[in-house]
C-alpha cells in the first residue's frame, strides 16, 4: 500500500501562549518549556470538524489525481466528530459526493490516523483494487476545559488526510504495528458524554465532559509504547533506527518527542516537528505533519519515514513506510 496524496485543514484562529497568559494563570515560558507549543489553531463557530476534513480530503484527492468518485472506503479517525451520529467519515463522503465508498469512524484517540492506515491496508490487501481514504481529525477546542491551565494549553483544532491504494513499486508500507493496553485508560479519558454519564445527568459535574488528564504518568507511558512500537516495526521491516530518514511522531509534547528520538538514535534533525505552531490535535497531528514535510519537499521518493504515536486508550502503534 502506498500514501498518492496528503492533504490538511486548518483553522484559521490562531491562540497564543501571550492569549493564554489572560486566560488562566499561565505564561508563555511555562508553556513552552514543558510543552514546546507556541501556538494552537482553534476553530470559530462557522469552521466545522465536518469542513476541516473535507478540505484536508480534497488536497489529498487532488495531489492524487483521484476523483472522489473512485473512492471505495473512507475512514475517520476521530472523537470529535460534529455529531455522535451519523459518523464524522459520512458526512465528508456526502461532502465529497463519494458515494460508492463505504465510511465509518474509528475511535484510538491520537493514534487513530495510524490505527486508520492499518485497517485501510488490510481492506487493500484483500482487494487490490481498492482505494481508500484516511483521515485523522479533531476538534479539541470543544472538549478542553478553558478554566484547566494544566491542560488547555495542549490542544488545538485541524485535519490531516491521505490517499493510500496499491503501490507500484517497492514502497509503501513496509511493516505497521499497533496495541493497546486498557489498564491505564483513566491516565487520558473524557469521563462524560457517553452512555455512562450521558449529557444532562444529574449530578455530573460539567468537568466530567471535558479531556481529563494526569500528564506526569501519561508522559512516561508515552516514551515506553511510543519506543516500543517503533522498534517492532523497524525490526519487522529488517531496518535499524539509523536507517530511518524522518520521523513523524505523534505531536504532543516536545520532551516526549525527543526522549524518543534520543531513545531510538535518531538526531533530532530527522525528526519532523510542528508542535510549536499547532499544539496536540490528536489523531490530526501525524497526518498534518506528514503533509507539510511532503509539501515542503523534505521528504523525497525513497526516503525511510517512520510514524509513531500513542493515544489514550492507551493506544499506541507505528508504521514504517517507503516513500
Amino acid at each position: 500500500m502506498e500514501i498518492l496524496g496528503t492533504g490538511r485543514g486548518i483553522p484559521k484562529g490562531i491562540l497564543t501562549n501571550q492569549d493564554l497568559e489572560k486566560m488562566v494563570d499561565t505564561s508563555d515560558e511555562w508553556i513552552t518549556t514543558r510543552t514546546g507549543i507556541k501556538k494552537r489553531r482553534i476553530c470559530s463557530q462557522e469552521e466545522t470538524w465536518t469542513l476541516l476534513a473535507t478540505e484536508a480530503s480534497r488536497q489529498a484527492l487532488e495531489m492524487a489525481r483521484m476523483s472522489p468518485e473512485e473512492l471505495d472506503l473512507i475512514i475517520a479517525a476521530t472523537f470529535t466528530p460534529d455529531y455522535r451520529l451519523p459518523s464524522g467519515a459520512c458526512l465528508v463522503q456526502n461532502e465529497l459526493k463519494a458515494y460508492k465508498a463505504a465510511a465509518f469512524d474509528i475511535a484510538a484517540a491520537c493514534t487513530g490516523f495510524i490505527y486508520g492506515l492499518v485497517i485501510a491496508e488490510k481492506f487493500i490487501k484483500d482487494n487490490p483494487h481498492t482505494k481508500a481514504l484516511v483521515i485523522g481529525a479533531e476538534v479539541l477546542s470543544a472538549v478542553t476545559n478553558w478554566e484547566d491551565r494544566s491542560t488547555c494549553v495542549l490542544f488545538g483544532d485541524g485535519a490531516g488526510a491521505a490517499v493510500v491504494a496499491a503501490g507500484n513499486h517497492q514502497g509503501g508500507v513496509l511493516a505497521s504495528y499497533i496495541g493497546s493496553d486498557p489498564r491505564v485508560w483513566d491516565l487520558l479519558c473524557v469521563p462524560g458524554g457517553g452512555s455512562l454519564h450521558p449529557p444532562f445527568k444529574p449530578g455530573v459535574a460539567k468537568e466530567e465532559y471535558f479531556v481529563k488528564m494526569k500528564g506526569n504518568e501519561v508522559f512516561k507511558y508515552a516514551i515506553k509504547y511510543m519506543e516500543e512500537a517503533a522498534r517492532i516495526v523497524l525490526k519487522r521491516a529488517g531496518f535499524e533506527a539509523r536507517d530511518v530518514d524522518w520521523l513523524i511522531p505523534h505531536q504532543a509534547n516536545i520532551r516526549i518527542i525527543n526522549m524518543v528520538a534520543k531513545k531510538l538514535g535518531i538526531p533530532l534533525e530527522k525528526v519532523i516537528v510542528n508542535i510549536d505552531e499547532y499544539g496536540n490535535t490528536s489523531a490530526a497531528t501525524i497526518p498534518i505533519a506528514l503533509d507539510e514535510a511532503v509539501r515542503d519537499g523534505k521528504i523525497k521518493k525513497g526516503d525511510l519515514v517512520l510514524l509513531d504515536a500513542f493515544g489514550g486508550g492507551f493506544t499506541y502503534g507505528a508504521i514504517l513506510l517507503k516513500w
